[in-house]
């Protein structure tokens, strides 16, 4: 079973479980605050870390980040450990910039797992930063699975423009943070906050959750 970080509101209505992003861990300081305002809006998040960050964490050493569908069936493991664990209300899979690809990339595919309800990517890494040719988004034109997709207006790995121009599943509702960055952070004089921008995040979020 896999390390979690639990954040459990006492009345927490659902869980959602979150993987990190390629180069950096399940307790940034940009998980941290997720997972404090979900709380603050009675979601229950569940963090965990892939095999690889984990290994840096306990030896140091950095390695890179393995290709996000080698990642799967750690993400299908974790799935069935915050199952064994016990769940809160419906369990949506998802994460932050990679962890949300690898999500995206098994939420059809969980055969024997019922309860999970959905999708959550928060920064979804369309194209490397650069090369908007090389898309990520052949999956996403059939997805099944209602997903949520948290997007910073100004996101170089996928900005307002460059996903407005695809076609994806009409199970996909992308929420557009103000000019927002990967982080979500906007640029001073823009008129947003960061706080007001992970608030619009969090209650995006928590609407989406609360659907039946």
């Amino acid at each position: 079973m896999p390390d979690f970080i639990d954040t459990a509101p006492s009345a927490a209505t659902h869980t959602l479980l979150l993987a990190h992003g390629a180069g950096a861990g399940m307790d940034t300081p940009f998980m941290d605050q997720m997972a404090a305002l979900l709380f603050d809006r009675q979601i229950r998040v569940l963090r965990f870390e892939f095999a690889y960050m984990a290994s840096r964490r306990n030896t140091g050493k950095r390695r890179p980040a393995p290709k996000a569908e080698s990642l799967c069936d750690e993400f299908r493991a974790a799935v069935r450990a915050a199952r064994d664990l016990g769940v809160t209300g419906r369990l949506v899979i998802g994460g932050k910039s990679m962890g949300g690809r690898v999500a995206s990339l098994i939420a059809d595919t969980m055969p024997g797992e019922p309860a999970v309800k959905g999708l959550v990517c928060l920064g979804y890494p369309f194209h490397p930063p650069g090369m908007p040719e090389k898309t990520r988004t052949a999956h996403l034109t059939g997805l099944r699975c209602p997903t949520l997709i948290i997007q910073g207006e100004r996101d170089p790995f996928g900005n307002r423009a460059d996903v407005e121009s695809y076609s994806l599943s009409p199970s996909i509702e992308v929420c557009w943070i103000g000019d927002g960055d990967h982080d979500l952070g906007p640029r001073g004089g823009s008129g947003f906050t960061r706080k007001g921008n992970f608030a619009a995040a969090a209650d995006a979020i928590a609407a989406f959750l609360a659907r039946d």
